[in-house]
């Protein structure tokens, strides 16, 4: 089981991966926001940062995928290194 530490950290890497396909496109947060249903910026600019706990759910990944042209697997980059090193603490424990 991953730890809330890995947890954040994984979320933490999906706003990074995020922030930097949505800035290749010039694709400004509050575009992205409406594009994907809000009203205001927050949840982007909370989630790209994962500030007080905000993160993208895996409704807002499929449309990021799609609203950017970007591939899913893209978006998780590094996510599996997260993963995977919480396994091996596991098997040490």
């Amino acid at each position: 089981m991953l730890s809330e530490e890995q947890i954040l950290e994984a979320y933490k890497r999906i706003g990074k991966n995020i922030a930097k396909a949505r800035k290749e496109r010039k694709i400004s947060q509050l575009a992205l926001s409406l594009e994907i249903g809000y009203k205001s910026v927050s949840l982007v600019s909370f989630a790209e940062i994962c500030l007080n706990g905000a993160h993208f759910n895996i409704t807002h990944l499929f449309q990021i995928s799609i609203i950017l042209n970007v591939p899913l697997i893209e978006l998780l980059d590094g996510v599996q290194d997260i993963i995977d090193m919480g396994k091996i603490e596991q098997l040490s424990n």
